[in-house]
């Protein structure tokens, strides 16, 4: 069981340290971080990288830190925690594809690390029986008790 939480751990670690830098690269230089223009936002509405840099920085980032301490502490919700900014990581992607109408590999890199991070937590809700997919397991088990008669 502990394998998974390392794979978790590390990939936290990874996305946040990488959030909190491109984050921070966005407010410091809202016009062109990282040599990236603001025309890329045409589609959006945003006129530059000021408010998605603050996402970026305080929820992918500074949360995926936060998921990492929770993990590393073995706090009683690091399952939920984990599996929330897993999933804000995959949400995060998409929207940005959308918004500036293009895929480059980075989405595509980062979309699979929030998809693997989000198999991950739930494998590990499964594992530990917690809500809620202890529901689906319950109602997995009444189904196969009703087919067995």
């Amino acid at each position: 069981m502990k394998c998974p939480y390392r794979f978790l751990f590390f990939s936290h670690v990874f996305v946040g340290i990488g959030a909190i830098g491109g984050g921070l690269a966005a407010i410091l230089n809202p016009q062109k971080p990282l040599g990236v223009s603001a025309e890329l936002l045409k589609n959006s509405p945003f006129p530059n990288y000021l408010i998605p840099g603050v996402i970026l920085f305080t929820i992918i980032g500074l949360g995926n830190i936060f998921s990492t301490v929770t993990l590393y502490f073995k706090s009683k919700f690091q399952e939920y925690i984990s599996s929330i900014f897993s999933w804000a990581l995959v949400i995060w992607i998409i929207v940005q594809c959308i918004m500036i109408n293009t895929i480059h590999f980075l989405h595509i890199l980062y979309f699979f690390i929030g998809i693997f991070e989000v198999v991950l937590s739930t494998f590990i809700l499964f594992e530990q029986n917690l809500y809620p997919t202890n529901l689906i397991s319950n109602f997995y088990q009444k189904t196969k008790g009703i087919n067995n008669k």
